[in-house]
């Protein structure tokens, strides 16, 4: 009961959403309710059940996150699985973005799941953040860090104990391809149980600290999905974008004449994951305009018009390269798509940014989302285009890519390198680099089924 002197408490306010990236909006209303009704027996309340609960781990790998499950804890049947991870990771989360209710983060690289099978067969879900997609179509590469230190903490697999390096062959479920990880493992011949060493020397950009090199190797990585190093048969294409859409957007788009319309060339490659890339003089009519927005993951989000040609872009790529039999049924996951061009090609200072230290730079997106840092698989993709004559990659990037010294790829938060390995007849025999990982949490998880 309120006295005199307590104020009188605000009415619960309506949470409203509008979408910054179509023309539509929506309204979302919540009924305001007073703690009585809440006690009071007039209103009775649902009956209260247990959460459903399950073993879980959670395990950084690279610059992501991701519950991990093992098989055999899940239903048999795989269409279960989807309401399982979405409560877990706390999604959708359409008003707020953010997964409080959840494991996840409230961006790509935090809302993941994996599932790892005795014989470590690996594979990963991608979780929307802010709608309920669960999307199997792709592979993490960051998260591919973290399976063989998994399925050694967990006790799937020992290593001889004359050797204190670990060597897991993954079977990745989504490509079907293999990745071999090599790792250190803890230095205590009396332990009961093995264990994945998680401090060493070795620091990531985009991770503070340092931590235990993890070696990955991805086997013949080339066709992923499509079954080609180059999908379309052709080291670039040209896509027209010039459609009654764009034109509409383009003309209420406050920077319309910033923006380039019409043909675009760009290299669509798979490596690891489909990926297409872009130079930002397609996009733009002059090279330097808007180039502020390129800089920061942030700013490429808030720039609506950027993300939606990019996102254009990309579902027209899908379908050239045979992801998707059309621009509707492009998955959320893959093909990915990232601009690229020359370090120091654009003299431009932004706050916060690293210096461009690298052989070529890169602003990559993931999801839908502009990536902090490059996706694993992006950057294998990337090393590959680099040595192909021609390619979007290999005419900007600066310095000798034909040695085997690996290409060094400039970011938001600093520089990755990525070696790869090519037969005489120019096959890709490997793509590869150096990560880190941690196991965070062993125990139990807890989500909510549907009333």
């Amino acid at each position: 009961m309120l006295t005199p002197s307590q104020p009188a408490r605000a009415p619960l306010q309506t949470a409203r959403l509008t979408s910054t990236t179509t023309s539509t909006s929506r309204i979302l209303h919540s009924t305001p309710r007073t703690h009585s009704q809440y006690q009071s027996p007039s209103h009775p309340q649902p009956r209260a059940k247990r959460q459903s609960r399950l073993p879980a781990s959670y395990y950084r790998g690279g610059t992501s996150r991701a519950v991990l499950f093992q098989a055999k804890d899940l239903p048999r049947c795989r269409a279960d699985w989807a309401p399982i991870f979405r409560s877990v990771i706390g999604s959708p989360d359409p008003i707020y973005g953010r997964q409080l209710d959840g494991m996840g983060g409230g961006i790509s690289s935090l809302s993941k799941i994996c599932i790892i099978t005795p014989d470590v067969d690996y594979t990963f879900a991608a979780v929307g953040v802010r709608n309920d997609t669960v999307d199997y179509s792709s592979n993490c590469g960051n998260m591919s860090a973290a399976i063989g230190p998994f399925a050694v903490d967990s006790g799937l697999i020992r290593s001889p104990r004359i050797t204190r390096f670990a060597v897991v062959n993954i079977h990745n479920t989504n490509t079907g391809k293999i990745i071999r990880s090599t790792f250190p493992l803890v230095d205590e011949h009396d332990q009961a149980e093995e264990e994945a060493a998680a401090t060493g020397p070795l620091r990531i950009a985009g991770v503070s600290g340092t931590g235990a090199p993890i070696r990955l190797d991805f086997l013949d990585p080339a066709g992923s999905k499509t079954g080609k190093l180059l999908p379309t048969g052709a080291v670039t294409d040209d896509f027209d974008l010039t459609t009654e859409d764009s034109a509409s957007t383009a003309a209420t788009s406050p920077t319309y004449d910033s923006f380039a319309w019409g043909q675009v060339r760009a290299t669509c490659i798979d490596v690891g994951n489909p990926c297409v890339f872009v130079h930002p003089s397609a996009l733009f009519r002059i090279p330097t305009a808007g180039i502020a927005q390129l800089m920061l993951p942030s700013e490429i989000e808030d720039n609506v018009t950027l993300m939606e040609r990019l996102e254009s872009l990309r579902r027209a790529a899908a379908v050239r390269m045979g992801v998707a039999k059309d621009s509707q049924s492009v998955p959320e996951s893959v093909p990915k798509i990232a601009m690229v061009w020359t370090p120091r090609q654009f003299d431009v200072e932004v706050a916060g940014l690293l210096k461009e230290d690298g052989q070529v730079c890169v602003r990559a997106l993931s999801v839908g989302q502009a990536h902090k840092a490059v996706p694993v698989t992006v950057a294998l993709a990337l090393a590959a285009a680099a040595r192909i004559p021609g390619s979007v990659v290999h005419d900007n990037e600066s310095g000798d890519v034909m040695r085997n010294d690996g290409l060094q790829i400039s970011h938001p938060t600093g520089v990755a390198l990525v070696d790869t390995m090519w037969d005489d007849e120019g096959h890709l025999k490997s793509a590869g680099l150096y990560s880190t990982a941690r196991r965070l949490m062993d125990g139990t998880v807890f989500y909510k089924t549907a009333e």
